[in-house]
């Protein structure tokens, strides 16, 4: 019986780092779309939003069996329910990344009200943070969270001055205010995608320790 919940973890796992896998893909393609106003790209990447929700389920399946049927304890009791609430995280950041790919349809192909300079940053620290998130969930390496501490602290301060610098220009040009209110969604949303990224390496704490820590403290 211990060796098929170890077999079941380990695919229950696989599965969810191929999960992650997309959902990074489609937020850096999201992200790309905007960036090059790209039509058909963010329209893509609307339709493979099912991908993702089909993985959430097929998971939250695996996951529910192994609790039914094995009863796990302890470690591999938090193993299982640790899963379980990374694949919600992981759900969140593919409806971001749509929601990305729905204002780039609605921006068109207007020209940029300003250059695009930290968004994409946001977008690259956000998603490296959650491939760390998903290494110290497979690796078991909570040493990994102090580097997503400082990430999550690059993210907002560049959230903070993307904030500062479109409400000025919305100020100074009211011709703006329209694609700079569609611009303070996105960053919004890759903020959101490093909270949830944050939440995975609370949940990996748990998991390994047992132990709850607010990494956004």
């Amino acid at each position: 019986m211990r060796h098929y919940f170890q077999t079941e973890l380990t695919a229950l796992e696989q599965e969810l780092i191929r999960m992650g896998a997309l959902v990074e893909d489609q937020l850096r393609r999201a992200v790309r779309a905007l960036m090059e106003q790209n039509a058909p790209l963010a329209r893509q990447i609307i339709a493979d939003d099912d991908r993702a929700d089909r993985m959430e389920m097929d998971i939250e399946r695996r996951c529910l069996s192994l609790l039914a049927l094995q009863q796990p304890l302890a470690g591999d009791l938090r193993a299982v329910s640790t899963a379980l609430k990374i694949i919600t995280d992981l759900e969140r950041m593919a409806d971001h990344a749509t929601d990305i790919a729905k204002i780039t349809l609605r921006l068109k192909a207007d020209p940029f009200v300003k250059p695009l300079v930290d968004i994409p940053e946001m977008a690259r620290l956000a998603t490296s943070m959650v491939r760390l998130a998903l290494n110290a969930y497979v690796h078991r390496n909570i040493e990994e969270a102090d580097t997503m501490i400082r990430l999550d602290d690059d993210v907002d301060h560049l959230y903070a001055a993307i904030f500062r610098e479109l409400l000025t220009l919305m100020h100074d040009r009211p011709d703006t205010v329209a694609q700079a209110t569609h611009l303070l969604f996105v960053a919004n949303y890759i903020e959101r995608v490093a909270d949830h990224a944050t939440n995975i390496g609370e949940w990996v704490i748990y998991m390994v320790t047992g132990e709850r820590k607010d990494l956004n403290d």
